[in-house]
């Protein structure tokens, strides 16, 4: 199985320099949508419901203190052999999410269940740890995917 750190990877490969905002959003989509179309995660890696959307822990310590990123940064990860499955799901969210602004991004998160629900208690703004689950995440977006 992949990493988010493969994912991530391969995310920057196709969609170039970022914000590492934006580069956690699309992972999220893109672990989202391959818990609907594929009914497993791409990655073994939890987020958490963060103040400003879906963070993963293990990706935002590695680019903590960056504000813009790129592949270079992932070139000590060895290129992950992704199934063609895996590569027309993380097109897909990369064709629909990838143009995206990151506020954008994060804005929408805020008003979609997985993210409300893990973070249902927690003061606007304030710090939380709570995971997003992959089961809410496959239920929310599949009822998405069923209303298309």
């Amino acid at each position: 199985m992949a990493s988010i750190f493969n994912v991530s990877k391969y995310i920057l490969q196709k969609k170039g320099k970022m914000t590492t905002m934006k580069l956690q959003k699309l992972a999220y989509y893109c672990q989202a949508w391959s818990l609907v179309w594929e009914g497993v995660p791409l990655f073994d890696e939890e987020f958490q419901a963060w103040a400003n959307g879906p963070v993963n822990p293990e990706l935002f310590s590695f680019h903590k203190g960056q504000f813009v990123i790129d592949a270079s940064k992932f070139e000590a990860f060895p290129d992950y052999s992704f199934s063609p499955a895996e590569i027309e799901t993380l097109d897909s969210a990369l064709n629909h999410y990838g143009d995206r602004d990151p506020q954008w991004l994060s804005e929408l998160t805020h008003k979609e269940r997985p993210w409300k629900e893990a973070r249902a208690g927690v003061p606007v703004g304030e710090q939380c740890a709570n995971i997003i689950e992959k089961e809410i995440m496959q239920e929310y977006y599949g009822g998405l995917s069923d209303a298309e």
